[in-house]
């Protein structure tokens, strides 16, 4: 059974930033939007995978079925494959959700809905070594007249059949942060304030904002598994 972590974070929070240190030649990116990815030298690092180019390690692909392919063939057909990211997961469900807008009723909510599920549950059937990191926007809801920060989704009928924060053990949260000296800093947040769904296994990590790196992820968990 392969790790699946979920990372949330307001747009320019530093999600897509943070695999920059990843180590590429055991990395596999899937491509939700199709997009540039924010850090120096990507285009050397990661380069699209295909018939001509089987070596690739990224894919552009936004459906359900496309993500739950590729996580298949990395794990049965790639196994210097040690970590893959799935980089702005919430157009999965968004895309789909404006790709059927004209439907009329709700079997589209509990479809999308659905296809969340089935890739979020998908690490485990995947092999032990694999950390799956599943990268999201964040939404500020209203719980009870208190104000709380979570994954976003495409509606309040997928947010009462789905918990998806509960799918996952570790949720951490990407923060810009300002130290005692005035310098902006860009985070992970390790455990919840209580005005959030951030959560983590007590004791995985040591503080409750690490650098939004990651590696520093990926590291920290395999030190507590192996401890």
């Amino acid at each position: 059974m392969a790790q699946g972590i979920l990372i949330v974070a307001d747009s320019g929070s530093g999600k897509s930033t943070s695999i920059r240190n990843l180590n590429h030649e055991e990395t596999f990116i899937i491509n939700i939007a199709n997009k540039a990815l924010p850090f120096k030298g990507w285009k050397k690092k990661y380069q699209v995978i295909s018939k001509e180019n089987p070596k690739g390690n990224m894919t552009n692909t936004s459906s359900a079925s496309g993500i739950i392919k590729a996580l298949n063939h990395v794990d049965k057909n790639m196994p210097h494959i040690k970590t893959v990211v799935i980089d702005d997961w919430q157009y999965m469900a968004g895309f789909e959700y404006f790709d059927r807008s004209k439907e009329k009723g709700y079997d589209k909510f509990t479809d999308i809905a659905t296809n969340i599920a089935t890739v979020a549950r998908k690490p485990k059937e995947l092999r032990e070594d694999l950390q799956i990191y599943f990268l999201t926007h964040a939404e500020e809801v209203d719980v009870n007249g208190v104000k709380k920060l979570k994954a976003k989704t495409v509606g309040k009928m997928i947010d009462n059949s789905l918990t998806l924060e509960g799918l996952f053990t570790i949720v951490l949260f990407g923060k810009i942060i300002t130290d005692e000296e005035d310098n902006i800093k860009y985070v992970f947040q390790t455990n919840s304030t209580g005005f959030d769904t951030c959560k983590s296994p007590m004791d995985m990590f040591q503080e409750i904002y690490i650098p939004n790196d990651l590696q520093v992820v990926r590291d920290s968990i395999v030190e507590y598994e192996n401890d």
